[in-house]
């Protein structure tokens, strides 16, 4: 199959994002065929973005993957428990994973900043590491918010200075197929001051979150939250009350470049 019949499939499925039209293109069956082909020649690939999903000895592992961007989470759903999160950019090349990482909870215990492990693609099976741990990509709804999203500052918006892309103290957001995460950790010396995650709707200016796991409080699994959304440029603009019922208003900056 041609690259010029590839891009008019592309056109007709009606996306230009690239990982968008990587999604739509595994649902056609013609993904699996390119990634096959790009493998043949030794050059690197990417995994389709998304959120892939699987169980080992009762944990969950979930992976979010944007653009060059791979977020790596595992918890236990019953009892609750929160138990390590790993992220940052990422390239393969010839079935190995070199993973780039931002923050590390273990970091303290073991002072990983990189990895590489072997990785497989089949279809929407992604299997991981030494152990090729199977997980699914899952099938989530598109929805205003999908993508990688810094905190810049408080609102409201008065022209205030704004913590950059530059600055080591980072909060990241990342919300893609109905799932979301949010990350506190600091570059410079990788400090991690914790993480949340779970599912979320986007709709009509009102975001919902639904915990799955939490770092800090195992205790807040469960617990929904609701708030209004407003996207202004490359900013979003997000209102409410916090878990302690006190007013919010965080102003999050889209993030390139991933």
């Amino acid at each position: 199959m041609t690259a010029d019949i590839l891009k008019k499939r592309a056109k007709i499925i009606g996306f230009f994002n690239p990982g968008a039209i990587a999604k739509k293109l595994i649902q056609h069956g013609i993904l699996t065929m390119i990634i096959t082909v790009v493998h043949a020649g030794g050059l690197p690939a990417q995994i389709p973005d998304g959120v892939y999903m699987g169980q080992e000895n009762g944990r969950q592992h979930e992976i979010k993957v944007s653009g060059t961007y791979l977020v790596h989470s595992v918890y236990k759903s019953s009892p609750a428990e929160f138990i390590r999160t790993l992220g940052g950019r990422y390239s393969v090349e010839d079935g190995t994973l070199k993973w780039d990482l931002e923050f590390n909870s273990d970091f303290e215990q073991d002072s990983v900043r990189t990895q590489e492990l072997p990785v497989q693609l089949s279809g929407d099976k992604l299997f991981w590491g030494k152990e090729s741990l199977a997980l699914s990509r899952t099938e989530g709804p598109d929805q205003q918010l999908e993508g990688l999203w810094l905190f810049a500052t408080r609102g409201p918006d008065t022209g205030q200075e704004r913590r950059g892309e530059g600055n080591t103290r980072k909060t990241l957001k990342f919300l893609i197929d109905g799932r979301f995460q949010w990350i506190a950790y600091d570059t410079a010396d990788m400090r991690f001051s914790g993480t949340g995650g779970g599912s979320y709707t986007a709709k009509d200016g009102v975001y919902t979150e639904t915990i799955k796991y939490f770092s800090r409080d195992n205790s807040r699994v469960g617990a929904s939250l609701e708030f209004l959304y407003e996207v202004k440029g490359t900013d979003w603009h997000h209102t409410g009350l916090n878990s302690k019922g006190e007013p919010l208003y965080e102003i999050w900056a889209r993030r390139t470049g991933t």
